[in-house]
């Protein structure tokens, strides 16, 4: 019988608490808005997902206030993501440490899972960790575009299969919560036997409850893309996808293998001079 109590998952949740689309059908005859970010390793355009209006809308306004200009790319992790949008950047000395900087204010979550994910070229919203932002708001300013890595079929499957145990965990510790004066009791009277039989009882329950809910599976999309072009499917459901690269891929793979030093920042600035809102 596999013991839940004490396990800490490695993997983030993917997606498990996401909002799914619902009747946007009127959002997805707009036109899609395409911007043009120029940097000094090359052209990079993207085009914006109507499903996340509101963080269309600010990248856009942002965009238009040249708040862009000048910032750099100022965290790069080959084989991960690339990531830009800090305005202290703008001034940053050599060597000084960025990430922190913002327009003073979030963009509440903008979900659209399991439609946009994490695939290679995906342009994304940074954040701020759970512990001071559960609600998983997006930076006001700060973005990355994924780059990722390739999946074979079997550590996909193994992802899964972790995921749904972590779902499991969090019904028995919600479960456990419930007893915790009998396990504190039998912990002071070093009653392992008890312990062990709770134990037992509490994931027999946890079993149960979870029975008939749909256990968690990448869609076909994800599979398709992350077994062939890749991505960072342990972000998906964790940070909102509010776009993708169309153009330029090539200059994100160029950017990506930059050197960087210790903060993952790039020794050489990266810098991205203009974002131009591209009329057709």
């Amino acid at each position: 019988m596999k013991h839940y109590v004490g396990v800490v998952m490695a993997l983030l949740v993917c997606g498990l608490t996401a909002c799914r689309p619902g009747n946007n059908q009127g959002k997805d005859m707009e036109k899609e808005i395409k911007l043009k970010l120029e940097t000094t390793a090359g052209d990079i355009v993207v085009k914006l997902y109507n499903e996340t209006p509101k963080h269309r809308d600010n990248f856009v306004k942002l965009a238009r206030e040249g708040v862009y200009d000048g910032t750099l790319f100022h965290r790069v992790i080959k084989d991960f993501m690339i990531q830009a949008g800090d305005p202290q950047s703008k001034t940053a000395a050599k060597g000084q440490s960025l990430g922190a900087g913002d327009v003073g204010y979030t963009v509440p979550a903008e979900f659209v899972y399991p439609r946009y994910f994490h695939k290679r070229g995906a342009l994304s919203a940074a954040r701020q960790s759970d512990s001071v932002n559960p609600e998983k708001a997006s930076s006001g300013c700060q973005f990355y575009i994924v780059t990722g890595k390739v999946y074979t079929p079997a550590s996909l499957a193994n992802m899964e299969e972790q995921i749904n145990q972590m779902r499991l965990q969090s019904v028995f510790n919600a479960l456990a919560q419930k007893h915790l004066k009998d396990i504190y009791k039998m912990r002071r009277a070093n009653d392992q036997d008890g312990l062990m039989k709770l134990q037992d009882e509490l994931i027999a329950e946890a079993e149960k409850e979870m029975e008939g809910k749909p256990r968690f599976e990448f869609t076909p999309e994800q599979q398709a893309a992350y077994t062939t072009v890749g991505g960072t499917p342990h972000l998906d459901g964790e940070y909102t996808v509010f776009g993708e690269v169309l153009e330029g891929m090539d200059v994100v793979d160029k950017i990506q293998r930059v050197k960087t030093d210790r903060n993952d920042r790039p020794v050489e600035n990266v810098v991205i001079s203009k974002v131009t809102v591209l009329e057709d």
